[in-house]
C-alpha cells in the first residue's frame, strides 16, 4: 500500500469504537487516538460537568486554532 492510499484504522475514542478512514500511517493514527484520549480526559477532569458534545466541540477549537497558528507562522516564513 503507497503513502497516498487511503487506509481503513480502527480506534477506541472515549470509550467507543470507531472506523477512520485516511491516509495517515498506522502509527500517526494511533498518536492522534492517543493525543485525543488525553485531552478528552483533561477536559473531562477541568470540566466533569461537561457534556460529551461540549468537551469534543472544545477539542475541535482548540485543534483548528492551532492550525492557524502553524498556518501562519509557516506564511511568516515565507514572506521573511
Amino acid at each position: 500500500m503507497s503513502d497516498s492510499e487511503k487506509r481503513r484504522f480502527k480506534a477506541h475514542i472515549d470509550g467507543k469504537d470507531y472506523v477512520l478512514i485516511g491516509k495517515g500511517s498506522v502509527d500517526h493514527m494511533q498518536a492522534v487516538t492517543d493525543l485525543l484520549n488525553e485531552q478528552l480526559k483533561q477536559l473531562h477532569e477541568a470540566m466533569p460537568s461537561s457534556a460529551e458534545e461540549q468537551r469534543a466541540i472544545l477539542i475541535a477549537f482548540n485543534a483548528i486554532s492551532k492550525q492557524f497558528e502553524v498556518e501562519e507562522k509557516a506564511h511568516n516564513k515565507e514572506v521573511h
